[in-house]
């Protein structure tokens, strides 16, 4: 483990990373395991307390049970911070995972991690992008609600043939064919000076950063609206971008065959969310 790097488990900080759960633990092979993450940028941390909360959530759907509060687990990130340089830029990972039980968790076992590493922020620069052939579960058929380790298998898969095909990225289908969001963040397109994005329908997250330019674009005066929409719709769009913790905001440059610039609408979605960023 790199110095940019500390780990929280077992009640302390650590430089070095502890080992958490062993073979006959049941997070190890029933995957009750759940996870967030956060940001920090410059040492401004936009949303944590959101993404605790969440954090807590999502433990809940998978029978654990939260061992401190969302504020006291921001509190420790903030905490954790302190003891690395503000000057770089880093991803926040918080986990909650129980290593009792047998086909059901014991949720009295139920632990607390947190892995704060440095990762820069990436450059919006431009992704491609490409149409899966997989695609996200309904809510009856998964814990769709969680954000749960055992639904990122698929979102691997997704990622490995896209990137076989000379893809970035992928966009992610419902089971009834309509556009869900991108394997990795949600989806947005701008058509007509209109920006939409898909209508939450339970086969995708309601991303914290998605809510929060929603609200950044409406407050600049920007009509903004939840949708159903088809690929179609996203190959005539004229701009496409993605929205989601590790990038924050990313235009997408490229769908199939079609190119698509880096349009106003997304570089203002971009600086309204940074100078958000600048404030919390």
């Amino acid at each position: 483990m790199s110095t940019n790097e500390i780990t929280w488990s077992n009640g302390q900080w650590n430089s070095t990373s502890a080992p958490l759960i062993g073979a006959t633990d049941h997070a190890f092979w029933m995957a009750t395991t759940v996870f967030d993450g956060a940001r920090s940028i410059q040492g401004h941390t936009p949303d944590l307390d959101l993404h605790c909360e969440r954090l807590n959530r999502s433990a809940v759907t998978l029978g654990m049970e939260p061992v401190i509060t969302p504020q006291q687990t921001v509190d420790l990130v903030r905490e954790g911070l302190k003891k690395l340089s503000h000057t770089q830029d880093y991803y926040i990972k918080l986990l909650y995972f129980a290593p009792g039980g047998f086909i059901q968790p014991d949720p009295a076992t139920t632990q607390l991690a947190i892995h704060i590493f440095e990762s820069p922020m990436p450059d919006d620069s431009g992704f491609s992008a490409t149409f899966s052939e997989f695609l996200r579960p309904d809510p009856a058929m998964a814990p769709t609600d969680a954000k749960a380790s055992c639904l990122y298998p698929n979102t691997q898969r997704i990622l490995r043939d896209s990137s076989a095909r000379g893809f970035d990225n992928a966009i992610v289908l419902d089971s009834k064919g309509k556009v869900a969001e991108f394997a990795v963040a949600n989806l947005w397109i701008v058509r007509d000076g209109v920006v939409l994005t898909p209508e939450l329908n339970g086969t995708f997250l309601n991303g914290i950063t998605r809510q929060r330019v929603m609200q950044l674009l409406r407050d600049d005066g920007l009509e903004v609206r939840e949708a159903s929409l088809t690929p179609q719709d996203v190959l005539d769009a004229d701009e496409v971008f993605s929205t989601g913790n590790y990038g924050k905001v990313l235009h997408c440059n490229r769908i199939d065959d079609r190119h698509y610039a880096r349009g106003p609408i997304e570089t203002r979605a971009h600086e309204l969310y940074m100078a958000y960023t600048e404030r919390n």
